[in-house]
This record gives C-alpha cells, structure tokens and sequence, in this order.
C-alpha cells in the first residue's frame, strides 16, 4: 500500500518516507522479430524446444520465459537477450 510516513526518530530533521509500489514485467519482441524473420510459432517452438503454446504465451505477454529459454530464443534470432527482452516498470 502506498501512503506518506513521518519519521521523527531522526531528532529535529524529520524525513518524509514516500512508498511507491511499481510492479515489474518482462516485455518482449519475440512476435516482432518472428514476423521479420518469417519464421512460424511451430518452426520457433521447435528450434528451442518448446511448445508451440508456449510461444503463444510469450509472444501476449502472458509468460516469462526462463534464463535458459530467452537463451535460447536469443540464439534462433541472433540477438542479444536484453535486446528481446525488458524490464519495464508500472505505477
């Protein structure tokens, strides 16, 4: 919960403690670099070894791949991992 806090245990110098939740998601280019690459979810499942519903979830956001999978997913699009995959914040 968000929400302000005095704290006066500080003597005469008061701080305001401000608490803001982000939440944190993995966005991807997966379906981007997909498309451009003409590759199919069927033929990208199967190069890293994945069901083709698994791509489905990444690509809609609905999955976070593992270490070992973005990897993997890196290495079919020769491209580093944090160029297909960020951490993006939201209030």
């Amino acid at each position: 919960m968000g929400g302000c806090k005095v704290d006066l245990t500080l003597g005469f110098y008061p701080f305001i403690i401000i608490k803001v939740s982000m939440r944190e998601y993995v966005q991807n280019k997966v379906y981007y670099l997909r498309k451009e690459s003409g590759a199919t979810q069927e033929e990208l499942a199967q190069a890293v070894y994945v069901t083709r519903q698994t791509i489905i979830a990444i690509e809609k956001g609905n999955y976070t791949p593992s270490i070992l999978l973005a990897l993997k997913i890196a290495n079919f699009f020769k491209k580093p991992v944090d160029e297909i995959f960020q951490i993006k914040y939201e209030k």
